[in-house]
């Protein structure tokens, strides 16, 4: 599934190894509150050291607001991935300077280097060449293995090829193997999940699932464009006016499917709406699809037209539980789930318990991918609120694959090329 070159095709004996890594890691007053980026470049950083290599690592971290932006030194990254390996990990102040190329000529056999933050310099996001070739300095083979960078075409992603022998590292190899296999021969049915906020940002990934899935459902702020396109009123929800005619794209596009096959493509029938975003605001539920919850809550009164109708001072921040229950059921037909965007706002901390008053929906979906209702399908998930979430939650080890790059996993769902892969070498044959 593979195409590209990893480190296990080419010859590393004695070699001195750049490795672009993404350690573009979440901070709070300078210590890093998730380390799961610099986990999943481990095999690839053991493997060099096994196979006796000096080994130096180039990675951003965050967006500098000039030169040696201490915030967001990777001094801190340096300290943390050496207490993962139980070892020093010398660091550089530069990652071209003179200093850089020093501390990389006096590294022994397995010792690793990790050099300052990238984005310090601008030619690292122009794609710059001279920059590519003095980060190449000194360096025997290139070896790619920052998944969340792949799509960009910057100086360590696609420049740097140029000046060095360049192959995958194992995440990237696995990340681009994972989800192509997912989109690409899945185990059926596949169903697609997508959440997030614009229409606009997964236009391309939406029209690839309908091509490709047998049940596509969407959710988060995103859907509420969608309800506008459907004639919902959605009062104060987030919602992009300007995306209506992409809604309105989509939804012919999934019906034309639906008439020639089995396919569904749902859209949320009920949601939690209130009328700010806080952890102690009052929730209801609004029933604008099935009314099923509103003649069951007002029985045996009819129920009531706002209970059927968004407020204009109201806010739709998760869907609900009738919606909730339909993509969880859903799922348990399914074989294999590829989830990309929250149902709702996650953030949010509930009073009560773990689960935050606009959490419900997307807690659901958890549950459902995780087997708790009976069947587990293979899961992939990808986006940066969707994974946040999980790994808030310490669950990421329970799903199949939780993908580390958010706008590389969405490129490559929706069928482009990554060029910080496209860039390597190919295999042979």
């Amino acid at each position: 599934m593979f195409h590209k070159k990893t480190v296990e095709d080419i010859d590393l004996a004695d070699k001195t190894v750049l490795v672009r890594v993404d350690y573009n890691v979440p901070l709070k007053d300078g210590i890093i509150t998730d380390d799961y980026r610099i986990q999943k470049s481990l095999p690839t950083i053991q493997y060099l050291k096994d196979k006796q290599c000096k080994i130096v690592l180039c990675s951003h971290l965050g967006r500098p607001e000039g030169p040696h932006d201490k915030s967001v030194s990777l001094a801190v990254a340096a300290r943390r991935l050496g207490e993962m390996l139980g070892e020093k990990v010398e660091f550089s102040t530069d990652c071209i300077s003179d200093d850089a190329k020093a501390k990389s000529k006096k590294l022994s056999v397995g010792q690793i280097l990790l050099l300052e933050n990238l984005r310090y310099y601008s030619e690292e996001e122009a794609n710059d060449d001279t920059f590519a070739k003095k980060l190449s300095e000194g360096m025997d083979i290139f070896v790619q293995d920052g998944f969340g960078v792949v799509h960009r075409a910057h100086a360590s992603t696609d420049a740097i090829t140029r000046h060095l022998p360049s192959v995958a590292g194992y995440l990237v190899a696995t990340e681009v193997s994972t989800i192509k296999e997912a989109m690409d021969s899945p185990a059926r049915p596949l169903m697609a999940v997508i959440g997030g906020a614009k229409i606009s940002d997964k236009i391309e990934m939406l029209r690839r699932f309908i091509d490709i899935a047998d049940v596509v459902a969407v959710g988060g702020a995103m859907a509420n464009t969608f309800l506008l396109a459907n004639g919902y009123d959605v009062g104060a929800s987030l919602a992009d006016k300007e995306d209506v005619p992409l809604a309105r794209e989509i939804i012919e596009k999934a019906r034309a499917k639906a008439k020639d096959g089995n396919f569904v493509f749902y859209m949320p029938q009920d949601g939690v709406v209130a009328k700010d975003i806080k952890e102690g605001v009052k929730t209801r539920i609004v029933d604008w699809g099935t009314h099923a919850i509103a003649d069951i809550e007002s029985y045996p009164k009819l129920p009531s037209k706002e209970a059927s109708v968004v407020e204009d001072d109201e806010k739709i921040l998760d869907i609900g539980p009738f919606s909730g229950a339909f993509i969880a059921g859903s799922m348990q037909l399914a074989n294999t789930v590829v989830w990309n965007g929250a149902m709702g706002v996650t953030e949010i901390d509930g009073l009560q318990h773990a689960v935050g008053p606009f959490s419900h929906g997307t807690e659901l979906l958890v549950e459902a991918m995780l087997g708790q209702f009976g069947h587990r399908p293979k899961s992939v998930v990808g986006g940066g609120d969707t994974v946040g979430y999980i790994e808030d939650r310490k669950l990421v080890g329970l799903f199949d694959h939780v993908s580390t790059g958010g706008g590389a996993s969405m490129e490559l769902m929706s069928g482009k090329p990554l060029p910080g892969v496209e860039a390597l070498q190919n295999k042979e044959g």
